[in-house]
């Protein structure tokens, strides 16, 4: 008799936490699309683009669109790409525009065009990033762009782009310029706020640091400022010579202090800082 295959508790909690952050960004992408978006007409690439002009020229509700587009292209990338979509895609592709459909009467929030691209970008790109840490996507023309990109050799990022833009331009041609323009500028933002949840507000420096003096300012750095340093093997490009590289990560706090250490144990120090928007492990971030 075969035992019953049981999760743990974590397992599970996880894995409905992950469905949590599917429909909760669903929502707010919706939410967004209603308030910001559709009203001043601004089509910044995706299914809610084009359901945003496909509502201003014909009249057609956009969740409708949504679902139109959504749904056959959800079984497309089942076809073409594999079932590794899952059911927590298949639920923001069909829950985003349910909730696009609900609060279709809510009344916009602004109807300044520039203020609308601004906030509505920040929110999508809020919207998706919570639902990319729920380990899935809202689907649309992402899946679209995984098609092309399986069956072309184009990059992804270059499907992406040649799919929003296309929207992007037939938004300036079906409104105006100016509108094209908006549209721009709400995708910017939205890429940027993905890039911000994704890695949180924190900034840490990541410092390589080329000395004659590596086991002072080693022990500097664990002493003083509390911070683990890792040793890299390197050689001198004009020397030949072995020259180690002490690598070290700070909060952004710390760098100052940092800095005036090595400083005052090798005023010869080589020092090259680099931003390092997400550290995980011991003293930063949790995984």
């Amino acid at each position: 008799m075969k035992r019953k295959q049981t999760f743990p508790v974590t397992t599970r909690v996880q894995a409905a936490l992950e469905y949590v952050y599917v429909l909760v960004g669903a929502a707010i992408i919706a939410l967004t699309f209603n308030v910001f978006l559709l009203p001043n007409r601004i089509a910044s690439g995706g299914v809610s683009g084009i359901s945003t002009i496909l509502h201003s020229t014909l009249g057609w509700e956009p969740a409708y669109v949504q679902w139109a587009f959504n749904i056959p292209l959800f079984i497309a990338g089942v076809i073409f790409l594999g079932k590794q979509f899952g059911v927590k895609t298949l639920a923001g592709t069909i829950f985003l525009p349910l909730v696009v459909f609900l609060t279709s009467g809510i009344n916009p929030w602004t109807h300044n065009p520039l203020l609308g691209a601004l906030f509505g970008g920040i929110g999508v790109g809020l919207g998706l990033g919570i639902v990319f840490r729920g380990k899935a996507s809202t689907g649309g023309t992402d899946l679209a762009a995984q098609i092309i990109h399986k069956y072309t050799g184009l990059t992804l990022g270059t499907c992406v782009a040649i799919i929003d833009g296309m929207i992007v331009l037939s938004a300036a041609i079906v409104f105006n310029i100016e509108q094209g323009l908006y549209a721009l500028i709400a995708l910017y933002v939205t890429t940027k706020t993905i890039d911000l949840v994704q890695v949180g507000f924190g900034r840490s420096k990541m410092a390589m640091i080329i000395t004659n003096k590596q086991e002072e300012v080693r022990e500097g750095i664990l002493n003083k400022i509390d911070r683990g340093v890792t040793k890299l093997s390197a050689y001198g490009g004009f020397t030949d010579h072995e020259r180690p590289v002490l690598m070290c990560v700070v909060d952004q706090t710390e760098f100052t202090k940092l800095k005036q250490l090595v400083k005052s144990l090798d005023p010869s120090a080589f020092v090259v800082v680099m931003d390092a928007h997400e550290v995980v492990g011991e003293g930063f971030k949790r995984a």
